[in-house]
């Protein structure tokens, strides 16, 4: 059996859950009415990109499409599946006997089909003539705008491509709908990578002390995922912010790369999530840097951990995933109003946009082969919302099973909108000023976990310290314990 792992203690992902990907896709376009037995779809996987100007190529990651439908690690390939058969043509690049020198033994063409498991392969310079052999009744390509970058995929291109009538309108909302909903395979391979993050984060909180630099705690998960995971990829770029850095909603990018001194008594914010066969992780964990909570960090973290407790509680098949980000704001609000910070009707402190000052992004996303997934906002889904604080949901439909979701609320002391807070009439009746401005330096605290929505609940597969006792007993424990 053809597989895609690590080593001997990582997981083995059975080729056999590609082709599975393929038949699902095929099988729903065997019900769209225009399309015949003739009909192709055609998929480009992606490409090596340099560095800028220089011969340097940066690590290779697949296209998502097409890691969905062929989990093939090389780039440059395409693939063809017939509708009517889901049988699947694997072309790849014909190169040079040189590469052998430079980038190890060529593979042959029956190297690739039993590596991958597909029909047959053939060589790229061959896609023109197999289309001919095959005189397609239409090609069905990507195309379609991704509602969280704007972005489109890139049009196929291959020499020929002209003879061909082309479709790049069938395809692109069913398989994206087929990616929305995940595989018994998927789930292990997500199950996984949710595993390996989560131990990468207790061993951080172990580890991290004061006077670290945030980019040292990355390193150590990194570490983690790549030697014990075989995770050679993270999901996305680490957010390590402590201290104000905590209220940074995307902190880590280049003009702010995890590089501050981790301080004593501040709180730690750290977001962070492998990526393995493709499939993501991503896991929030927020913890006082010195192990121990001040009185002030839990109640703000305590505030934001009943709002994901109340949408744990009640997310299930059948639920709206707008009124879940609504639940985990009022349960918020109720909870800052407990400890003082805020008077008043919370359904007001609702209505006039407070919840959106406290976390201004959405509850979560959809999550998979990439970490904002595909599919939040396609054609005959609701459209995105437009009320503050909702109008950042990445996708604003009713959770059905199989769905693979983040749930990550938060609270952060934001300057910009603390000031419109306090400026605004409707929002400042509703705030104790000196015990709102006494968290101004505080920076955040989010609780992020991977979530599996089932017909009668859901199963989190972010398995982490999560209340404060359990948080301040774990980071107690001898950081020795956690070494590779």
């Amino acid at each position: 059996m053809a597989k895609f792992y690590r080593g001997d203690n990582t997981l083995e992902v059975p080729m056999s859950m590609f082709r599975d990907n393929r038949e699902r896709v095929a099988a729903e376009l065997r019900k769209v009415d225009s399309l015949d037995d003739s009909a192709y779809v055609l998929l480009q996987g992606g490409t090596d990109i340099n560095l800028h100007d220089t011969d340097v190529v940066l690590l290779f990651r697949q296209e998502s499409y097409f890691q969905y439908c062929f989990g093939v690690k090389e780039p440059d390939c395409y693939g063809a599946i017939h509708v009517k058969t889901g049988k699947a043509t694997l072309f790849v690049p014909r190169l040079p006997e040189e590469y052998a020198v430079w980038m190890g033994r060529l593979l042959t063409l029956d190297d690739f089909q039993k590596m991958y498991e597909v029909f047959e392969v053939k060589y790229t310079d061959e896609i023109d003539q197999f289309f001919s052999e095959k005189n397609p009744s239409v090609l069905l390509t990507l195309h379609g705008v991704n509602s969280d970058s704007g972005l489109s995929p890139k049009p196929v291109k291959f020499e020929g491509i002209e003879k061909y009538k082309v479709d790049k309108e069938i395809l692109y909302p069913i398989i994206t709908e087929c990616r929305v909903f995940k595989s018994p395979e998927e789930i292990e391979v997500l199950r996984y990578v949710a595993k390996v993050s989560s131990d990468a984060h207790k061993k951080v909180m172990r580890k991290v002390r004061p006077g670290m630099l945030e980019y040292q705690a990355e390193s150590i998960f990194l570490h983690h995922c790549y030697y014990q995971g075989g995770c050679r990829h993270v999901s996305y770029t680490c957010i390590c912010g402590s201290h104000t850095n905590g209220a940074i909603l995307h902190y880590g990018h280049a003009g702010a790369p995890n590089e501050s001194v981790i301080r004593d008594g501040s709180m730690c914010l750290f977001d962070m999530g492998g990526n393995y066969c493709g499939y993501a992780a991503d896991i929030t964990c927020s913890f006082p840097a010195n192990g121990k909570f001040t009185e002030d960090q839990k109640f703000i973290y305590n505030a934001v951990l009943a709002g994901r407790n109340a949408v744990l509680a009640a997310a299930k098949d059948g639920v709206s995933w707008v009124d879940m980000h609504k639940l985990s704001n009022r349960v918020l609000l109720e909870k800052l109003k407990e400890g003082g910070m805020l008077k008043g009707d919370v359904d007001d402190m609702l209505n006039a946009g407070l919840g959106a000052i406290f976390q201004p992004h959405g509850l979560g996303h959809l999550i998979g082969l990439d970490v904002h997934d595909v599919g939040g906002y396609l054609p005959g889904q609701p459209s995105r919302p437009t009320e503050p604080g909702v109008n950042r949901l990445r996708f604003a439909r009713t959770l059905k099973a199989g769905m693979y979701v983040t749930v990550e609320p938060g609270c952060y002391f934001i300057e910009i909108l603390m000031d419109k807070a306090l400026s605004d009439p409707n929002m400042v009746k509703h705030i104790n000023v000196d015990v709102y401005e006494r968290f101004r330096n505080f920076g955040g605290v989010r609780i992020e976990d991977d979530v599996l929505i089932t017909k009668d609940g859901n199963e989190n597969f972010a398995i982490v310290p999560r209340t404060v006792e359990e948080i301040e007993e774990w980071m107690a424990s001898s950081a020795e314990l956690c070494d590779d």
